[in-house]
Formats: structure tokens, sequence, C-alpha cells
């Protein structure tokens, strides 16, 4: 999928610098610790839910943006002291305000932030331009009257003047961001303490957040083409919704990832039963879930070799946002023969959890990715024209047929009954 806006990003990433000269003058008196928030309860976006802030009159904030936390970064246990983080993120929706969500959740001590801009616009946190967030904690800024475009580029520029510890990051995010010192500035494809950008919008109904694995980050998607399932599900609402990505690759249903680097855990984040509080019910003005989940319990070691496990901690999901008053739509488990895990034992497990999906005893509704992705000539194997090249992950046409393959009057409409 071609590149479709975000065509300002050369010139803000020349001003970066000179915005960030510019805020260093407005003073740097360090906000306290009692102004983080935890995570993991219901309080983390209670401003989100229910905002109060004077930005928020005149509209209601949305994200337009999420990228989860999932790990400390290996080989950056100092952090970056003295240097500038540009994170360079899509946003789905628009809006005439914004404000965003920095988190410490992996760092092993207070992080101080001394300078942020959104594109050329100064941020503060209870009006001071400088944070500290304690470690294991975030925070969520002061409202900032910037204009945010849909389906457009935003830069979210941050410094960090001490060494902090472990850094809080969510890498192959196939998105090109920037850190910069005093010896030069260097792509990357991580982002870096920001997790969330919500927007003041008048008209929005909500936000979508999507809760999944690489199948949901875009794993073998075009770096900086946008072409997740998730955007092109975006494109087809005309950017009338926020989209809120929650895919971490590696990511499982029922465990934590057991993947290390370097001595760091959990490269494929919290299992989603422990991390579905932080990443899906704090989400600003979320409305529906799309639970894209399983895959990696049943073909990544430890193997789940009981479907019904897999199916109640699905069920349980949508019962957690029911309570919340969440629609919620599961996706079922794509093909995955001839990836280096498949075998008859597992890909049965997964086409009981998709009968399990399909016969409607779980979510709202469903929509069946296994069907608008399987070669119908081998259903247990990806069409060749949408496998990335390791039959587990999709290329852009891929993804494209999963973002297509989605009912769009199914995300809209209100939650079941648990009592299915």
């Amino acid at each position: 999928m071609p590149r479709r806006q975000g065509y300002a990003l050369p010139i803000a990433l020349a001003a970066g610098t000179a915005v960030l000269a510019a805020v260093a003058a407005y003073g740097t008196s360090v906000i306290v610790n009692d102004r983080s928030q935890p995570f993991g309860g219901s309080e983390t976006h209670a401003a989100a839910r229910n905002p109060a802030a004077p930005a928020a009159a005149a509209g209601t904030w949305v994200a337009t943006w999420t990228g989860a936390p999932v790990s400390a970064e290996p080989n950056a246990g100092r952090g970056y002291p003295g240097s500038t983080v540009r994170n360079i993120v899509h946003t789905s929706v628009g809006g005439d305000a914004a404000r965003i969500t920095l988190s410490n959740l992996f760092g092993s001590a207070p992080l101080v932030i001394d300078q942020v801009g959104v594109n050329t616009r100064r941020v503060t946190f209870g009006g001071s331009p400088t944070v500290t967030i304690a470690a294991g904690r975030q925070v969520v800024s002061d409202p900032v009257v910037v204009p945010v475009a849909p389906d457009s580029d935003l830069e979210v520029t941050l410094r960090t003047p001490y060494a902090t510890g472990a850094v809080t990051q969510h890498p192959n995010t196939h998105q090109t961001s920037y850190l910069a010192d005093t010896r030069g500035t260097w792509s990357t494809t991580r982002w870096r303490y920001l997790t969330a950008v919500d927007v003041r919008n008048k008209t929005s109904p909500g936000a979508i957040v999507v809760i999944g694995d690489s199948l949901t980050a875009g794993t073998g998607s075009t770096t900086d083409a946008d072409a997740r399932w998730t955007d092109v599900l975006a494109d087809r609402l005309r950017h009338t919704y926020g989209i809120a990505n929650q895919g971490i690759a590696g990511n499982r249903l029922l465990i934590d990832s057991p993947r290390t680097m370097q001595g760091v855990p959990n490269l494929g984040g919290l299992s989603a039963t422990r991390r579905f509080e932080r990443d899906v019910l704090s989400v600003s003005g979320a409305k529906t879930v799309i639970i894209a989940l399983g895959i990696n319990d049943v073909q990544q070691y430890p193997q789940e070799t009981d479907p019904r496990r897999i199916t109640a901690g699905l069920r349980a999901l949508t019962e957690r946002a029911h309570a919340r008053g969440l629609r919620v739509v599961g996706a079922t488990l794509t093909p995955f023969q001839g990836y280096p895990s498949w075998t008859p034992e597992s890909n049965a497990v997964r086409q009981a959890v998709n009968a399990e999906i399909r016969s409607g005893r779980i979510f709202d509704a469903y929509v069946d990715f296994d069907r608008a992705v399987r070669d119908p000539y081998a259903p247990n194997r990806i069409l060749p024209e949408y496998d990335s090249g390791d039959r587990l992950h999709f290329n852009d046409a891929g993804y494209q047929a999963l973002g297509h393959a989605i009912d769009l009057s199914t995300v809209d409409g209100t939650p079941k009954s648990d009592s299915f």
C-alpha cells in the first residue's frame, strides 16, 4: 500500500532541534512523582474516560495512536543521557488538540524528561516542561493546542538529560523513528517511552482498540508504508474512529512471552490476560475491542495443547470488556503450515479454537481472518500471494486482505449479554 500522507515529516525533523531549544527557554521546574500514574488500574486514564481538563470541554479525548510498552530495551541499561528521542507515529483520527502518555513501566530508576514537543508545539506536565516519572509508572501530559491531521505522521520529541536506567520500548514498529545526540542522528524502528497520543475530537464515535500479536503489529509489512491491517481498517472507516493498535510481536494470550535477548525478558510482552486492563480498558475513548490472539499460544513453545484453555481465555477477556460496556469482535486464527513449529496436532488446536469462535459463543461478532487468507486448495496454508516468506506472517497484500475482511458494521453496536 503506498504511503498516503505525512509529507510534513522532513520539515518537522529538520525543525526538531530548534523546537527543543525553544522549549528549554520556558524553564525546567521538576514535577513531583505523585503526578505519575500507575499501570494496571482503571485510574490510569481516568481523565481520558471523564475528561475534566479545560481543553476537553469542546470535544472528547480519543486515542489516535498507541504503542503498547513491551519490555526494557536490550543494551540500553543507562538510557540515552543527553539524547533526543524522535518518535514518529501515524495517526488515525484527527483533532484540534493532543496529549501524550509517557511510560517508565520497565524502568529501573526515575526517568527525567526535560524537553517534550508534539510537532512544533511544546508539551507540559502540570504546567512544567520537565517531568519525573517513577520506575514502573506513567504520566499523561497537559493538553496542547496543536492541529493533528488524520492519516498523517506525527513527531513526538523528548530529551532525557541524565542516565535513566532501563528504557521502556516497543520494538519492531515498521516505522522509522530517530535518536539524536551531539554525534549525529540515527534511524531506529523502536518507539521509546511514548505509548499513546490522544486527540480532542468533536465528532468521532470513539476508538477501536486492537489487541494482538505480530499479525496485528504488522510483521512482514513494508516499513513506513502504513500497511498493517489496522491501517487498512482506518482507511475504510475514513478516519472517523481512532484506531489503537496494541499489537506486540510474539504476544500470547495466556502466558507471558518467554523470549529473552541479552538478559532482557518478555520481548513478546506480558500476556494479553495481564495487559488487558492497561492496553485495552484504559485507552481513551475506547468503544470496541478487536481481539486477534491465540496463534502464538498454539505455535510457540511451550505450545498450548488444550483449545478449551484458549477459548476460555478469550471468553474471559470478552467478559472484562463487557463489564466496561465495550463491544468485542474476535478474529479466527490464521494458517501456518510450513512454519517450523507447525504440527498436525497444533493445527487441530487452531481448528478447534476457530470452530468455537465461529459458533458465536465467545464474542459479540467475529471476523474470519482464516478464511480471508487461506489457500482454498491447501487450507492449512497461507495463499502464496499473501505470504511474507515464512508461512506465518503476511506481506502487504495479505494485510490488505485482513483489513478488507472486516464487516464495518461489526465494529459498531452494543455488546451482547454474557449469558451465551
